[in-house]
């Protein structure tokens, strides 16, 4: 018998499409729009194709900002990974305190972002943060006002701690999963607790972990909120990153050209390196 095929169902897919067209594609094809063209006023636009591209590729101000966004990216993905698999192994698998620790870890997740820089930056204040206070009774010359590597490293600690709870609870969801029966094999084999995480618990978080990677790559490439906040991109340009330089030459500039110019490059390398961790990690598993 010749099975019959009802595709009336995709016409409750179509208002998601438009949606996502109006909300996306449409901004995006503005932006493109602006990329290429010279704004004087309302009306008065020159082509000037390319330039504002070589432009933006050519500004060492920005290439600096893409340099600091790396190594803020690269050190949130070297400990925020890590961290996160460490302290979901730790908790409690169910019971009271197991419910307890997941209502602990989720609450940073619940701050808005600007508070989120509000908290540290009262926090770490040298003369009335706990934070900041206690570091200098140790005897650290700290002050993320004035020193460049305070204030780098205070917005990284910043992140780690709003952000580490979300590694946290995909894994620990990711380790609930695992059947029992993997546990009662590794017990009746004497196996260690190294040897079942690196032969049981490891290879099923893998899926668990790239979306995990993949979530805080593109949200520490894009952060904006919490730096701009805390320590408003200084001292100097040290917490300036790709976002605020974008805001900045939009906003305060108004140099929509360049700005639409430099928000596609920056949309182009989010989606490559995304891409490029998601084809790495797939691909690691169909080799084996």
């Amino acid at each position: 018998m010749k099975k019959i095929h009802n595709n009336r169902a995709w016409w409750l897919v179509l208002p998601v499409f438009l949606l996502v067209a109006f909300s996306a594609l449409i901004p995006l094809m503005t932006v493109v729009n602006y990329s290429v063209q010279d704004i004087f006023g309302p009306g008065q636009t020159f082509f000037v194709g390319t330039e504002w591209f070589k432009g933006v590729l050519g500004d060492e101000r920005l290439q600096d900002s893409l340099i600091r966004q790396f190594m803020f990216s690269g050190a949130v993905l070297l400990i925020q990974i890590p961290f996160g698999i460490g302290v979901a192994l730790m908790m409690p698998k169910s019971g009271i305190k197991g419910s307890l620790c997941l209502i602990l870890i989720a609450i940073p997740l619940l701050i808005p972002w600007n508070v989120v820089g509000t908290i540290w930056q009262v926090f770490a204040r040298g003369d009335i943060g706990l934070f900041g206070w206690g570091l200098n009774e140790l005897g650290f010359d700290y002050n993320y006002t004035g020193n460049t590597v305070d204030a780098w490293l205070t917005v990284l600690l910043m992140d780690v701690w709003h952000w580490t709870p979300l590694v946290a609870l995909l894994c620990y969801s990711g380790l609930r999963a695992i059947p029992e029966a993997f546990y009662q094999a590794a017990e009746i084999d004497r196996a260690s607790k190294w040897a079942v995480f690196r032969y049981i618990q490891l290879p099923r978080l893998k899926s668990v972990l790239i979306i995990a990677v993949l979530l805080r790559f593109m949200d520490s490439f894009m952060i904006y909120t919490e730096p701009f906040v805390l320590t408003g991109g200084g001292p100097g340009s040290s917490t300036t990153f790709l976002s605020q330089t974008l805001t900045t030459m939009a906003i305060k500039q108004f140099d929509l050209g360049r700005a639409s110019a430099f928000s596609l490059i920056y949309f182009l390398i989010v989606l490559v390196i995304s891409w490029l961790f998601f084809t790495a990690i797939t691909q690691d598993d169909k080799e084996q």
